[in-house]
């Protein structure tokens, strides 16, 4: 047996063994928290129309900022291959200078306080 049809066999093998299990797990023991839906802290069964924080949103929508600043960081350390690492590293830096004149606004303004 060839090496091709050997990977192929147990990556199929292996791939009809996960679906198997993963049909099967769910079934054990479904209690009431794992058949309820899921509402960001949010009473299913209450209400629709209750007045939420804004704060919780925009402490979420500065997690994603933060996050996608995280995912346009991360080809930085490959720049230095490049013809011009100079400039790769200048656009890095001003989008950190940008988000963190961003971050000392909002924390100026007092958007990142919890309590009031």
């Amino acid at each position: 047996m060839n090496l091709t049809a050997s990977v192929m066999l147990i990556a199929t093998a292996l791939s009809t063994v996960l679906i198997l299990v993963s049909f099967w797990l769910p079934l054990i023991s479904p209690d009431e928290q794992k058949v309820s839906p899921y509402e960001c802290g949010f009473d299913p069964l209450g209400s629709a129309r209750l007045p939420f924080s804004m704060r919780f949103f925009l402490v979420a929508i500065l997690f994603l900022l933060f996050d996608l600043e995280i995912a346009l960081l991360l080809p930085l350390p490959w720049g230095d291959q490049l013809p011009s690492p100079t400039t790769t590293f200048f656009w890095a830096a001003l989008l950190l200078g940008l988000l963190t004149l961003g971050l000392i606004y909002e924390w100026l303004q007092g958007g990142l306080e919890w309590a009031e």
